[in-house]
């Protein structure tokens, strides 16, 4: 059966749904990572979608964003992911070759909006990416503060 959603519908449902939340996109996590995801505040809060899942059809927002928008860019991966309304801002959770410990997510949100690897912006639709801070650069600046 082909895909017969529209994809104004797909992107509507997914912000109806994921608006205001944080998702995590990866493919595994390293060994403990999940555990200790899940020990700091509100680790087990963000959505976790694993992108070596092939999707259903037809595609479920969630994936139709994942698989359309975001794994088409070939960012780092585990890759946080904030929603707003108008936009889906982007950060990949590595140092170097390794991912940071989970305890500096809360750290990376706060600053997201500013301090991004990628933001897609909403269209009718579809999203428009817009490059942020170089994939090289994923530095923590602990004393942002994004009230």
């Amino acid at each position: 059966m082909p895909n017969s959603i529209p994809h104004l519908l797909l992107q509507e449902q997914f912000i109806n749904r994921f608006d205001g939340c944080t998702l995590i996109v990866h493919r595994g996590f390293p060994d403990q990572y999940f555990k200790e995801l899940l020990e700091q505040p509100g680790g087990g809060g963000h959505f976790r979608i694993d992108a070596r899942i092939p999707p259903s059809t037809p595609p479920t927002p969630i994936e139709w964003v994942v698989l359309h928008h975001i794994i088409p860019l070939d960012l780092p991966m585990p890759l946080l992911v904030k929603v707003d309304p108008d936009s889906l801002y982007m950060r990949h959770l590595l140092h170097g070759e390794h991912a940071g410990h989970p305890s500096e997510i809360l750290w990376m949100l706060d600053a997201i909006r500013e301090r991004y690897h990628m933001r897609l912006e909403r269209r009718q639709g579809y999203y428009q990416p817009v490059p942020g801070m170089p994939v090289e650069e994923n530095d923590i600046d602990y004393d942002f503060n994004n009230d």
